[in-house]
């Protein structure tokens, strides 16, 4: 008995198990990443998360500080930043520390316009902030959400793509 296309079939397998499709695959997870960091921008600018530009410009893929990381089975992707206020911003955060028992704490800068510049030698002027919760954004989870649709959809259509090049 032949099967027709079965040995062309085999050599296929023969070269992606050498490692041809493990670099496809690879090149494809880089671009993910990459797609992923424009998502996490576009939700950032949208959520009104931020007035500077330093949260936005600080999310790389691979960052080896990163604070996020996205894990499925056995494919990782790490995209991060090391601004270490990044995941307040997401979560949420008090404006002073509960475990410390105040209700109040001086922050020492001064005001530019409507917008206050932090300078830790600032003796004459500051601020002070009271004890209050202050609401994550969530940029973080909501650039999740929409990324693992579409990880799922780009990887579906790009294991067809292999399949279909190597048979």
């Amino acid at each position: 008995m032949k099967i027709k296309g079965l040995d062309q079939f085999i050599q296929s397998l023969n070269r992606a198990s050498r490692g041809e499709l493990k670099g496809k695959y690879e090149e494809w997870l880089e671009a993910m990443g990459f797609e992923f960091l424009d998502i996490i921008h576009d939700k950032i600018i949208r959520m009104k998360t931020v007035d500077t530009r330093r949260l936005l410009n600080s999310f790389q893929r691979g960052d080896q500080d990163n604070i996020f990381s996205m894990t499925k089975g056995s494919l990782k992707l790490d995209v991060g930043t090391n601004l270490e206020y990044a995941s307040y911003v997401n979560d949420g955060h008090f404006t002073i520390d509960p475990s410390k028992n105040q209700d109040r704490r001086w922050v020492p800068g001064r005001w530019k316009g409507d917008r206050f510049e932090f300078d830790p030698a600032e003796r004459n002027s500051g601020m002070l902030l009271k004890f209050q919760w202050v609401d994550g954004s969530g940029f973080w989870d909501n650039a999740m959400a929409i990324f693992q649709v579409m990880f799922e959809r780009s990887l579906e259509r790009k294991l067809q793509q292999w399949i279909d090049e190597e048979f």
